[in-house]
C-alpha cells in the first residue's frame, strides 16, 4: 500500500513538474520575444536619430519603405496562395476593413513622430503609455478578454517602471523635444497611442481568426498606398532635399528592415499571449534606446535605467504568469481559469486534467490503430 502511494505521488509529482516546466518554457520564450521586438524598435529610433543627424525628417518615407517591402513579401505570398487566402478573395471580402485598418497603422506611426516638434521627450514617453488602458479597454470589448486583479496590478508595476525612466531622463537633462506648442503634441502622442491600440486589437483579432500573412499582406498593400499618397502630399519637398549618399542609403534600410521584422514578428507574439502584453514588453525599448544612447550618443548614465528596467520585466512576467483568455482562447484556458478560482489546489488539478487528458488521447489512438 505505501508503495502504491508512493508510486501515485511520483507520477503525480512528475506530471506536475513536466507541465510547470513546459509552463515556464513558454513564459520565457514570451519574454525573450517580446525583449526582441522591443530591440528592433530601438533600430528603428537608432536609424532615425543617425538620419537626423543628416538633417533627413521624412517619416512617411521611411513608412512608405517598411510598407512596400510588406508589400513585395506578404501580398507577392498571397497572390500565389489559392483558395480563400488569395489576395483577390479577400480584397473582395474584406477591403473596406483592411483599408480602414492601414490608415490607422499609418497615421499611429505618423503622428507620434510629428508630436516630437510640439512637445517634449518626457510628454511623449508618459503619454504614450495610454496606449495600455486603452488597449486592455478595446481587448475587453472586441476580444472578451477576462483580465483578474493580477494583470491590474501588473500593468501598474510596469507604468512604475515607466515613471523610474522619465525620472531618470529629468534627472540627466535628456528633456528633449520642442515646447512651441504643448497641448497640440500631447494631444497628437494621445491620438497615436489610442490609433496603436485600435490597430493592435484588429491585428490579435485577425491573427487568431485568419493568417499572420493576410494581416501583413493586407497592411502592406494598404499601407503602401497610403504612405505613398500622404508623402507626395507633405513630404514632396524633403524627400527632393536629402542629399543621398550610401550611409543615408543604409539608415533607411536598415529603419526599413527593423520595421518589416518588428511587423512580421508581432503577430506571432501575440499568438502566444496578447495584444497588451506585448505593448507591455515594449516600454522598454526606450530604455534599449538609452543604452544604445549612452555609446553612440553621449548620454549620461543613470542607475535609474537599470531599475526602470528590472522593474518594467517584473511586471510583464507577473502579467503573463496568469493567461488572459478571450473568446479566442483555447477551451483548456478557459478551463485553467475556472479551476484556480475555485480552489487553492486548482493548479494541481489542472495539470491533472491536462494530463488525464492527453493520456486518453493516446489510449483512444491505440484502441483506434488495434481495430485496424
Amino acid at each position: 500500500l505505501i508503495s502504491c502511494n508512493f508510486g501515485s505521488f511520483s507520477s503525480r509529482f512528475t506530471q506536475i513538474l513536466s507541465h510547470f516546466l513546459s509552463f515556464l518554457k513558454r513564459l520565457v520564450r514570451t519574454l525573450a520575444m517580446g525583449q526582441g521586438l522591443a530591440v528592433l524598435i530601438c533600430g528603428t529610433a537608432v536609424s532615425s536619430q543617425f538620419l537626423a543627424s543628416f538633417q533627413v525628417n521624412t517619416p512617411m518615407l521611411q513608412s512608405f519603405i517598411h510598407y512596400l517591402l510588406l508589400l513585395l513579401v506578404y501580398s507577392g505570398t498571397m497572390l500565389c496562395t489559392a483558395g480563400d487566402g488569395n489576395i483577390l478573395q479577400v480584397l473582395r471580402r474584406s477591403w473596406w476593413r483592411y483599408l480602414l485598418l492601414g490608415l490607422v497603422d499609418v497615421e499611429a506611426n505618423y503622428t507620434v513622430v510629428k508630436a516630437y516638434q510640439y512637445t517634449t521627450l518626457t510628454s511623449v514617453q508618459l503619454l504614450d503609455c495610454f496606449v495600455i488602458p486603452v488597449l486592455m479597454v478595446l481587448s475587453w470589448w472586441v476580444l472578451k478578454t477576462q483580465y483578474r486583479p493580477i494583470h491590474y496590478v501588473s500593468v501598474v508595476i510596469c507604468l512604475l517602471g515607466v515613471g523610474a525612466m522619465v525620472g531618470a531622463d529629468l534627472l540627466s537633462g535628456r528633456d528633449q523635444g520642442s515646447t512651441s506648442n504643448l497641448l497640440l503634441g500631447d494631444g497628437l502622442v494621445l491620438l497615436s497611442a489610442t490609433l496603436y491600440a485600435v490597430s493592435n486589437v484588429c491585428q490579435e483579432y485577425t491573427v487568431k481568426r485568419r493568417t499572420r500573412v493576410e494581416f501583413l499582406g493586407m497592411i502592406g498593400l494598404f499601407g503602401a498606398i497610403i504612405s505613398a499618397v500622404q508623402m507626395v502630399v507633405l513630404e514632396r519637398n524633403q524627400v527632393a532635399e536629402i542629399q543621398w549618399s550610401w550611409r543615408v542609403g543604409l539608415l533607411f534600410a536598415s529603419f526599413a528592415l527593423c520595421m518589416f521584422a518588428l511587423y512580421s514578428f508581432m503577430p506571432i507574439v501575440m499568438k502566444l499571449s496578447s495584444a497588451t502584453s506585448v505593448n507591455l514588453s515594449l516600454l522598454t525599448a526606450d530604455l534599449f534606446s538609452l543604452f544604445c544612447g549612452i555609446f553612440l550618443f553621449q548620454y549620461s548614465f543613470s542607475g535609474l535605467y537599470l531599475v526602470s528596467l528590472v522593474i518594467i520585466l517584473i511586471g510583464f512576467i507577473t502579467f503573463n504568469a496568469v493567461p488572459t483568455p478571450s473568446d479566442q482562447s483555447d477551451p483548456d484556458d478557459l478551463i485553467q481559469q475556472e479551476v484556480l478560482q475555485q480552489n487553492q489546489d486548482g493548479a494541481i488539478d489542472y495539470l491533472l486534467y491536462k494530463t488525464v487528458k492527453t493520456e486518453n488521447h493516446h489510449v483512444h489512438q491505440v484502441s483506434s490503430d488495434v481495430k485496424l
